[in-house]
């Protein structure tokens, strides 16, 4: 869940794909509701939060930097050919494992990367290519260990028919970075840059969704509340269970088992806790839209519709909307618009 309150709102809005039940909850439009019958505002101003500073791993920045050039270089754009393999070289080989002179199962591999030392494979492999030049092909007699994993295979002797193809470089060159084929990213220093930007954006994300998390667990906690409408709860469970049933669908699994792997709970409890939650959580917002005046007029509420439709490739907002009610819509505005108040006025500490 990437952020609390939009879970609940990206599963109002995925009913409008599923031809939902909008119209039909009989729970009412929140913003004709007197919420504050059922929810005491506390402190929502500055509403105290820590959380760690958005920063870029550099170990992070090098492993992609490394993962990404290391898959375009072959013995024709960047390889090392003219040398031995030596300790602590990175090779890319072809092998192939046979036992009495028959191919074994997971034993063959083509442009395979193997680090000299690492000890990935079995004793005496690595070792064995310690020498080879690029282009070589060296026939290993080992032994797989007593205690291996594949029992078939425990303590037989094996070949490994072995080509070392090229050994990778250390250091980094313009001429495979324009071969990766970033557009506008032709040099080394340009591709760093790509990839510090990318991560950090990233970074600025998982920050936003931990701000707003905790924004909204600090407010919710400050809340008093009095017994919530059963329609409001309604609502919100079977708005949650249409999107639940749709990935259940694409993923072809029932609904019980997708949510005991994604929330460690059956999907009755799941369902129930849910609901619970976002049925507090909208009258909380409502509570704090009213105080503040961050309702979303008619006038507002057409405008963005108007908007969504034309970027959807919709003819109209009435197509955009579907069976769902536009009060659905005006509600998923209006959350955002408080949630933005209460990060931008939030009292932020970092670590």
């Amino acid at each position: 869940m990437k952020k609390k309150i939009t879970v609940i709102l990206a599963a109002l809005l995925a009913v409008s794909m599923l031809g939902g039940c909008g119209k039909e909850s009989g729970a009412g439009a929140l913003k004709d509701m007197k919420v504050e019958k059922y929810v005491t505002l506390g402190e929502y101003m500055g509403l105290p939060v820590q959380l760690e500073a958005a920063v870029v791993d550099e170990a992070q920045e090098e492993e992609m930097m490394r993962s990404l050039y290391m898959d375009y270089v072959t013995a024709q754009l960047g390889g090392i050919l003219d040398r031995e393999v030596a300790l602590g070289d990175t090779v890319n080989i072809d092998y192939e494992g046979k036992k009495d002179g028959v191919a074994f199962a997971g034993g063959t591999a083509s442009g395979a990367l193997l680090e000299i030392g690492s000890g990935q494979f079995i004793e005496g492999f690595e070792e064995g290519l310690i020498g080879a030049m690029p282009g070589e092909t060296r026939d290993l007699e080992l032994s797989f260990p007593e205690n291996y994993r594949n029992t078939e295979l425990a303590g037989q002797a094996v070949v490994f028919t072995v080509t070392v193809n090229f050994i990778l470089p250390t250091e980094y060159s313009d001429e495979v970075v324009a071969a990766i084929g970033v557009p506008d990213i032709t040099t080394v220093e340009e591709m760093r840059q790509f990839i510090h930007d990318y991560l950090d954006a990233d970074a600025q994300s998982v920050y936003q969704a931990t701000l707003e998390n905790a924004v909204v667990d600090s407010l919710m906690s400050s809340c008093v509340f009095q017994e919530i409408p059963e329609a409001i709860v309604e609502k919100y469970r079977n708005n949650v269970q249409a999107g639940l049933e749709a990935d259940c669908a694409a993923y072809g699994i029932d609904i019980n088992t997708y949510c005991m792997y994604n929330y460690s709970m059956d999907a009755e409890t799941f369902l129930s806790q849910y609901a619970e939650e976002a049925a507090k959580q909208s009258l909380v917002f409502q509570a704090v839209a009213n105080a503040e005046n961050l309702n979303i007029t008619d006038e507002e509420l057409q405008e963005t519709l108007e908007q969504y439709a034309n970027q959807g490739g919709h003819a109209t907002v009435e197509d955009l909307l579907g069976d769902l009610d536009r009060e659905e819509y005006r509600e998923y505005f209006m959350f955002e618009r408080v949630l933005e108040f209460l990060t931008q006025n939030a009292q932020i500490t970092e670590y």
